[in-house]
């Protein structure tokens, strides 16, 4: 079995990264979900939250991702996600704003809209709680 499992992070713009790693923990709709080769097979939706790249037994990388879907393998961790950028590279107070314009958005939203506003409200929560992290 190799040391190393084949990771792929794809958003609607681009090949967000490709690389062989140590594991890679997803957040997956149901709890973080970690990724080493050899894995079972496993396809779930990913909740906004924090991807954590791991080498040497530490988080070398971490990525703000707004949901999407995992699709694991024996030797590969494929996420398909609906915006993913660096967690160093969030801007807090533009997360902070997309945080108060989500919650106005809901609080306004009639009940045909509010799911659609809870979501958008949960995406900015955990931008929000990354920048802080980061």
């Amino acid at each position: 079995m190799a040391d190393r499992v084949e990771f792929e992070l794809v958003s609607p713009e681009k090949l967000f990264l490709s690389e062989l790693v140590e594991m890679v923990v997803v957040p997956g709709a149901e709890g973080d979900v970690g990724v080493l080769p050899g894995h079972s097979p496993l396809i779930c939706s990913v909740r906004p939250g924090v991807i954590d790249v791991y080498e040497d037994g530490a988080v070398r990388q971490s990525i703000f991702v707004a949901g999407g879907f995992a699709e694991v393998s024996l030797e590969r961790c494929t996420v398909l996600a609906e915006e993913a950028v660096w967690v160093g590279d969030i801007d807090r107070e533009e997360a902070e704003e997309r945080l108060k314009a989500s919650k106005l958005a809901e609080a306004e939203a009639d009940e045909v809209d509010r799911k659609a506003a809870e979501g958008e409200r949960r995406i900015a929560e955990a931008k929000v709680a990354a920048a802080a992290s980061g």
